[in-house]
């Protein structure tokens, strides 16, 4: 996969530092919830399938020193995701030598103790605010500026997949009064949309565009159906190098509508299924206290 992606020309491939050791239970996902009139408002995800289910995919550090290593052999950045306060030192080991940038996750957009420490530690601190609010990325850009670090931040909807309609990729213009760089966590499905959000939010400004990548069939992993192949990552780094006045052309001939359809505004609601969510992500994982218990990533 480092190999596939670096050759299509990735600048950075992320991996994840998620631990099944730090999968937190909580019980009202045993069940979920859901009131006398029917809203659910919480979702079912009991933890011990959750945690078996993670377990198998495991990686020892060693192994993610490996992926590292193949990441700077082949000319490309590892990029981390910091999941939870104990894994920062690690993470910082995995940069070492090279760009000190780590990437937070939508749901710690909202968590201020993670956003400082990560602050201290690292020079760059890429930030997706997929189910944040407005004052919520406000005090993450606040974190980040007073520690003098660089921030990009990454429109993202946290559904999956997402659909074109619910892009709402305008969004990255008030983003980009927040931080030094704009971006797009595109989580919608290739076999249906083609990369038609990723290249109009690269029209649109996006300096920065992520997306899972495979080098299996779509059904062949969990997040196959959002996942781009090598051939797609090469087609949109291509699109990218274009400019601007091709890249409309090329977009308006694949998708003649894709601006009256993902354009959207700067400020919205988030839907209740992304309330859902946020809910169930926000303090999935957690280090642990020397008694035993979580420490959620917003407490000291």
């Amino acid at each position: 996969m480092v190999r596939e992606a670096a050759a299509a020309g990735a600048s950075y491939i992320k991996g994840q530092l998620i631990f099944s050791s730090n999968l937190t239970y909580r019980k009202r996902f045993e069940d979920g919830k859901v009131r006398p009139n029917g809203i659910r408002i919480a979702i079912k995800r009991p933890y011990r399938p959750e945690f078996e289910r993670l377990y198998t995919l495991d990686l020892s550090e060693e192994q993610h020193e490996e992926f590292a290593r193949l990441c700077r052999h082949f000319e490309v950045t590892p990029l981390m995701t910091v999941f939870t306060l104990d894994r920062i030192d690690f993470a910082l080991r995995l940069a070492k030598g090279g760009e000190q940038v780590v990437k937070v996750a939508s749901p710690d957009c909202a968590s201020p103790v993670l956003l400082e420490e990560l602050a201290v530690a690292f020079d760059h601190l890429i930030v997706s605010t997929g189910g944040a609010t407005d004052e919520e990325i406000e005090r993450a850009a606040n974190i980040v500026r007073r520690k003098g670090k660089e921030l990009t931040l990454l429109h993202c909807v946290s559904l999956y997949p997402n659909t074109l309609e619910l892009c709402n990729l305008a969004r990255m213009e008030w983003l980009a009064t927040l931080a030094d760089h704009v971006g797009w966590s595109d989580h919608t499905a290739p076999a249906k949309d083609k990369l038609i959000a990723s290249k109009a939010a690269i029209l649109l400004g996006a300096e920065y565009v992520e997306r899972h990548f495979t080098v299996l069939p779509p059904d062949q992993s969990k997040d196959g159906p959002v996942s781009i192949s090598p051939s797609q990552l090469k087609e949109l780094v291509q699109f990218a190098g274009y400019a601007p006045d091709r890249q409309d052309a090329l977009l308006r001939n694949e998708f003649p509508g894709w601006r009256d359809t993902l354009y959207g505004s700067r400020h919205r609601e988030l839907s209740h299924q992304e309330r859902l969510t946020m809910d169930y992500f926000r303090g999935r994982f957690a280090a642990k206290r020397a008694d035993g218990h979580p420490q959620y990533n917003w407490e000291l």
